[in-house]
């Protein structure tokens, strides 16, 4: 197969979570974790994913990177800026799994991803990449000129005959109001080719009453191909007109939420991108969201990582 080339944009965060003894220190954040789980997935296939943002160069910094790297990711374009520091936050799961977080991010380094002098060769060398994903919180956490130049990028690249791929993930408090937020969105979803959408999200954001409103919205931006996840019941796929439900896996024993959007991403960018259809990349997903979900934090001992034939 031909070589392809994934870059995943967004914010990796220092992670606290509260334990029995004290708290537990780790990095995770919305990107990073389908980035992590994707290179997992395709470590012995002809797909690169690399992970796109900036850290500084203090020892949280040089513990992710190492991490990064010992799980296949490829840091080539991650950026280090001398003056800044990753985001840090604190998250807290209650006993039905579902979790809260505190943040500290206002000036972390990736914020200011595209505002740097050799932002411009990042974007050159993106450019040269088969597909690219954004979420909703790259969107949110970038300088108002990072995202504008983020945006102009996305237009070249699209019109060099890359293939971006957009996840809604919606944050209210990473916002200035709702409506710049779905000003945003229409914008992305205007260069988008495979919207990911979590549906409680788009009800958060737009009031949506029926999952048509949804699926009317984004055809209306353009994507051709739609997936709607809606935590434990069927998944939405829709490629041009074409609709399909795909159940999800059912879990009995579900720990932890944390991630389970991210690595359903995983596990469907994991099967789409080795020529899988939508519907069957729609049941990779869930396959990796169930798995996830029965552990706790974002990222799984890599032992138990679900077999998904690609």
């Amino acid at each position: 197969m031909k070589p392809l080339k994934i870059a995943i944009i967004g914010e990796c965060m220092v992670e606290l979570q509260k334990k029995m003894s004290g708290l537990k220190q780790s990095f995770g954040g919305d990107t990073l974790n389908t980035a992590l789980y994707l290179s997992r997935l395709t470590h012995n296939t002809h797909i690169t994913t690399s992970y796109v943002t900036a850290l500084g160069r203090d020892p949280f910094s040089e513990q992710m990177l190492t991490a990064w790297q010992a799980e296949g990711i490829d840091t080539s374009l991650v950026l280090q800026l001398e003056h800044k520091i990753p985001g840090l936050y604190y998250i807290e799961t209650d006993i039905t799994g579902e979790r809260s977080f505190h943040y500290w991010r206002n000036d972390s380094a990736a914020k200011y991803l595209f505002d740097q002098p050799q932002s411009a060769q990042l974007v050159e060398q993106l450019l040269s990449y088969d597909y690219l994903l954004i979420t909703g919180i790259t969107l949110a956490i970038l300088t108002d000129s990072g995202r504008s130049i983020l945006f102009s990028l996305l237009s070249e690249f699209k019109r060099r005959g890359g293939k971006v791929i957009f996840d809604n993930n919606y944050r209210p408090r990473l916002w200035s109001n709702p409506q710049q937020t779905m000003d945003e969105y229409a914008k992305a979803l205007a260069l988008t080719d495979i919207a990911i959408l979590t549906f409680d999200d788009e009800v958060q954001l737009y009031g949506d009453t029926d999952v048509q409103q949804c699926i009317t919205r984004t055809q209306a931006a353009g994507v051709k191909e739609l997936i709607i996840k809606r935590g434990g019941e069927d998944c939405i796929v829709i490629v041009n007109d074409d609709t399909h439900y795909v159940a999800a896996t059912p879990v009995s024993n579900i720990i932890d939420t944390t991630a389970a959007g991210d690595s359903f991403n995983a596990g469907f960018l994991a099967k789409r991108l080795h020529d899988g259809t939508a519907i069957q990349a729609a049941a990779a997903g869930h396959c990796m969201a169930s798995t996830v979900i029965q552990y706790p934090g974002a990222i799984i001992p890599v032992v138990a990582m679900p077999d998904i034939h690609l």
